[in-house]
């Protein structure tokens, strides 16, 4: 028996609140930095620390999503300027409630919960297929919005036949 083995690539759309973040952090520190040197050195301090801040901030605003599935699991790394990889999350298809796509109404029951953890791991494209995926996991109900392609989605159908759904 051969393992599926399926390794996507999904890059995060800039929005205008990370690109006005990007401009008000960076602003700040030039601020900081030439009234250090023009009015009190003191200020200088408040430059090192906003530029640690920068420093550590900024990456995270520029995101990929690796989504690597095999035999049933799906596992998502969020991957920081091309740089730095974390995982944010390893799923079982044999724990999935319900798998569709983000607009379906066969999610409302689980957007609605207040005690349901939310997790978006899409590209925010407006033409991006994206899919909620609620999940009985460790840490309780989650629902997570992730851009899986059609090879993903037939495999979880596959799978979990009664919990995929296609429209």
């Amino acid at each position: 028996m051969s393992d599926l083995y399926i390794e996507l690539l999904v890059k995060k759309k800039k929005t205008s609140t990370d690109t006005l973040l990007k401009v008000l952090m960076i602003g700040a520190t030039v601020i900081f930095v030439l009234g250090g040197i023009l009015f009190n050195p003191i200020i200088l301090l408040l430059a090192v620390v906003m530029g640690v801040v920068d420093y550590f901030k900024l990456p995270s605003l520029d995101l990929e999503y690796e989504y690597l599935y095999v035999n049933g699991e799906l596992d998502i790394d969020k991957i920081m300027s091309k740089q730095k990889r974390k995982r944010v999350g390893s799923y079982d298809m044999k724990k999935v409630e319900i798998v569709a796509p983000k607009n379906s109404h066969e999610l409302d029951s689980f957007r609605n919960r207040k005690d349901i953890k939310v997790h978006d791991y899409s590209s925010l494209e407006e033409n991006a297929k994206t899919f909620g995926m609620a999940i009985n996991g460790d840490k309780g109900m989650e629902l997570i919005y992730f851009d899986p392609n059609e090879a993903i989605i037939k495999d979880m159908q596959r799978i979990a036949p009664r919990s995929v759904k296609l429209y």
